[in-house]
């Protein structure tokens, strides 16, 4: 199968299949599942989570898409619109990448945090030198 990009406000109900859907003002993209089982498959787009390029080829989503949930179980990237067929986790490898995933997110989260609280305190004592 074959995706195409198509970038729209609001995510359709009824999703089209080899369509990626991407969702800018909700930071969101959608597709069905690439093994042709119709379960909708909803990835978050950001610094953490998953990230979207538009090339000739077609999309590149990134990471892969691990359907850990879902009765197929399907695990693939899309890159240039191709779907590339990953290996299957173990239960264990799903926990570690979950894990995983979550402590990027609170670092890169902590370091925004940080930066902010030393940005704050610059302002702060920039503004005393009277």
């Amino acid at each position: 199968m074959k995706y195409r990009l198509k970038y729209v406000e609001h995510i359709p109900r009824d999703l089209d299949a080899g369509v990626l859907y991407v969702s800018k003002p909700f930071d969101t993209a959608a597709h069905l599942c690439a093994c042709g089982c119709g379960t909708k498959i909803r990835t978050p787009l950001g610094p953490t989570d998953w990230h979207v390029k538009a090339t000739r080829g077609g999309p590149t989503l990134s990471p892969s898409v691990g359907n850990w949930q879902e009765p197929c179980q399907s695990h693939y990237l899309i890159i240039k619109g191709e779907v590339i067929w990953a290996r299957q986790w173990t239960k264990s490898e799903i926990r570690e990448g979950r894990e995983a995933e979550q402590r990027r997110a609170a670092a890169y989260f902590e370091g925004r945090n940080r930066r902010g609280v030393f940005r704050r305190a610059w302002r702060w004592v920039t503004r005393r030198k009277d």
